[in-house]
């Protein structure tokens, strides 16, 4: 049994105390919650978003960057919240993968947080070590069977989406590879580049330059279809028919924040989301645009959740 990672107490935030107006809103610094460490694909996007949102409301975005319990730490600060000047990521993580994985959240994502937008999805790409002598995922599984128990995946945290995405790979595969988690992407990554451990189902954005630079050697991609980042990849499922392991990232508020600031936000996030030199920088970190807004996420997000359950499953991780 996985034992929790932090404490997690208290009640969420009652409605605010004081109303906020749509008119002026905002009329001070926005803090946004990053539910992970800095240095992996989340904190990314979300210091693109918060530099984005600045630019539009004139009003400086800050990221607060509050990791630990798998994002549950960050996500739950969000959904306390009741300054009305705190917003903040949501993900995979705190919507979909943890609602299955711990016991029992302190946090309800559908009654305590308001989930205003996704703002891009995203696949995991699966990447080597350099030194590891293996080209395609078909060699990866040989060689794993081989050498059973020998080799080690990283991740950013136990049941984090490339936790899962290994534990999936293993479950389909047939192999016994060490899962080795770390207390955020940038440290899991770094031990990979070193070779201290040997593969990882990293978040794109974070491992596709080093792909490309050669300092990693990419296998695939864990989508239902090639990435258009890096076409040239395969898709897992190429070799394990039915794998699939994918992310996504999007904006949220404490529920109890005004219709009228929810509007507000929602429409400056699509007018973000439909500059071009934004839409150029998510090809360039391997993001795929999603519908923009809120109509049709609830029903993404209850997809998104039915999918991950017999993941984490199958990972027999379970956090009380």
């Amino acid at each position: 049994m996985i034992s929790r990672r932090a404490a997690l107490v208290g009640g969420l935030a009652a409605p605010f105390v004081s109303s906020v107006r749509a008119d002026t809103w905002p009329t001070k610094q926005i803090r946004f919650i990053c539910p992970f460490v800095p240095g992996g694909g989340t904190d990314a996007v979300s210091r693109i978003v918060a530099q984005e949102l600045t630019e539009l409301f004139g009003q400086q975005v800050i990221v607060d960057n509050r990791p630990g319990a798998g994002g549950n730490i960050g996500t739950t600060e969000m959904a306390r919240a009741n300054d009305g000047h705190t917003i903040g990521l949501i993900s995979v993580a705190s919507h979909a993968i943890n609602p299955a994985l711990y016991g029992k959240l302190p946090y309800d994502p559908d009654k305590d947080i308001i989930a205003v937008s996704l703002v891009a999805t995203l696949v995991n790409l699966l990447g080597v070590w350099p030194g590891l002598p293996v080209n395609t995922v078909p060699e990866l599984i040989a060689l794993a069977k081989k050498e059973p128990g020998k080799y080690a995946f990283s991740s950013s945290g136990l049941g984090t989406s490339l936790h899962l995405s290994g534990e999936l790979f293993k479950s389909m595969a047939g192999v016994d590879i060490l899962h080795v988690p770390y207390k955020g992407a940038g440290a899991a990554f770094q031990d990979l580049l070193a070779g201290r451990v040997h593969m990882q189902f990293g978040n794109i954005p974070s491992m596709l330059q080093q792909v490309r630079a050669g300092k990693l050697r990419g296998l695939a991609v864990t989508g239902t279809e090639r990435s258009k980042a890096i076409p040239e990849l395969p898709t897992v499922a190429e070799t394990l028919p039915g794998y699939v392991a994918t992310s996504w990232y999007g904006v949220g508020a404490p529920a109890g924040t005004p219709e009228t600031v929810i509007v507000r936000l929602e429409d400056a996030i699509k007018r973000m989301m439909a500059k071009p030199d934004i839409q150029k920088r998510w090809d360039e970190m391997g993001l795929d645009m999603p519908p923009l807004g809120r109509p049709g996420l609830p029903e993404f997000i209850a997809k998104e959740r039915a999918l991950w359950v017999p993941v984490v499953k199958a990972s027999g991780a379970k956090v009380e």
